[in-house]
């Protein structure tokens, strides 16, 4: 998640230039209207925040594991161009070299500890870093020395995992994707979200054909954890307005931010003074910031922009389906949390749309107010599925809206 620095370091927002050199997929025309796209900032850690809480919630290597089912499809199609063309053998639906690009990071030995977790069906990982370059790091597949990075060493992988700034990937992301053995590369920056020809991808939602593009993009974890509740009741019942408010944890500022919120409760604790922040704007502990990243001339934030933006792109919304967000930094360590409003074209019961969401996948239902249960960021941390929960006819909207919260 993009983090809000010091007023210092976060200018006004302005349009990036991967979209004024070309026009916006015509899904964002109408966020368009409401705001400019947002400014990359390349050398924020909001890139590696952002990859993060997306591995967490499992989006990366899901779109991974639609590269592997890709490459596997290579595989039984035969033919000895096509074996040439995919070059290491796909043995027992396995690829032959997955590569992670900016391994040393808080991202990149996430990606590595996923992969493991859900024993990704690949006979090597090569790791790629800068300063990293030379050590070796133990791994269930083997002990991995870390490489100095090039186009040329990435695509010798059938997959590369990018958590790496926007302005590196936007340079050597494209150069690595296709290549002699048409590597398929994953971006986790923001690099190329709002890109026409580059698809934005969840793969419960949106995978599909999409997992045969060359480049993909992976959205903005708040916009992610969302979409994974939406999509279903979206299908069933025709979204007409989303209202979002979001609690996000200081993972979502990287390794930086919760080490700030951690440092300033110890403080607390053996001073009796929280600590000054460094990272954030204002102190986290016993606190809760109503701002993440740069305000834009709506009034919006560029984080709560991202969820109208990415979700016109990734559903497909039409331009009358409004789409608002609040995003608030609160004090937890891990897995963010959302409180959802939405009006819908059908009639929705609560009690169905419960039912429709327990069989989503991704989607874990934890509502049973009787018993206390309903998702909290301490029991979604480390889990692939995203809770949902108090789920409850709008008073609103009436039988045309549904109120849910999510964690994850």
């Amino acid at each position: 998640m993009d983090a809000f620095l010091t007023p210092s370091a976060a200018p006004g927002a302005l349009a990036p230039r991967t979209v004024g050199q070309q026009p916006a997929a015509a899904a964002l025309a109408s966020a368009q209207a409401v705001a400019p796209l947002p400014a990359q900032n390349p050398g924020s850690l909001s890139t590696l925040a952002s990859a993060q809480q997306a591995l967490l919630s499992g989006s990366a290597l899901g779109l991974a594991a639609l590269a592997c089912q890709r490459a596997q499809r290579r595989k039984n199609r035969g033919g000895r161009q096509q074996a040439r063309r995919v070059g290491v053998a796909v043995a027992a639906g396995k690829v032959g070299c997955v590569g992670i690009v900016g391994s040393s990071g808080a991202v990149g030995q996430e990606m590595l500890k996923c992969l493991e977790e859900r024993q990704f069906p690949t006979e090597k990982v090569r790791l790629f870093a800068k300063r990293a370059a030379g050590t070796v790091v133990k791994s269930k597949f083997g002990d991995i020395t870390v490489e100095p990075f090039s186009v040329e060493a990435a695509q010798e992988c059938e997959i590369v995992l990018m958590a790496v700034s926007g302005s590196f990937s936007e340079e050597f992301s494209p150069q690595i994707g296709g290549g002699p053995l048409n590597t398929a590369v994953i971006d986790n920056s923001s690099a190329f979200r709002y890109k026409d020809d580059v698809p934005l991808v969840v793969p419960e939602i949106n995978g599909g054909k999409n997992s045969e593009a060359k480049l993909v993009a992976n959205p903005n974890c708040t916009t992610a954890i969302g979409a994974m509740a939406l999509w279903p009741l979206h299908q069933k019942y025709k979204l007409k307005k989303v209202l979002m408010s979001t609690y996000q944890a200081a993972s979502g500022a990287g390794a930086e931010g919760m080490q700030e919120l951690e440092d300033g409760l110890t403080a607390y604790v053996k001073e009796g003074a929280v600590s000054k922040p460094e990272y954030f704007a204002h102190q986290l502990p016993f606190n809760v910031i109503p701002q993440i990243d740069a305000f834009q001339e709506n009034g919006y934030t560029k984080e709560e922009m991202k969820v109208t933006w990415e979700l016109q792109k990734i559903f497909g919304l039409p331009d009358d389906v409004k789409v608002s967000c609040t995003a608030v930094r609160v004090p937890t360590l891990r897995a963010h949390s959302e409180s959802i409003v939405i009006e819908t074209e059908e009639p929705v019961d609560p009690a169905e749309a419960r039912e429709v969401l327990s069989k989503a996948e991704g989607v874990k239902v934890v509502d049973d107010p009787a018993s206390l249960k309903y998702p909290m960021p301490l029991n979604a941390t480390g889990q692939y599925d995203v809770e949902v929960g108090r789920i409850r006819q709008s008073l609103i909207f009436g039988d045309k809206g549904l109120e849910f919260f999510v964690s994850g």
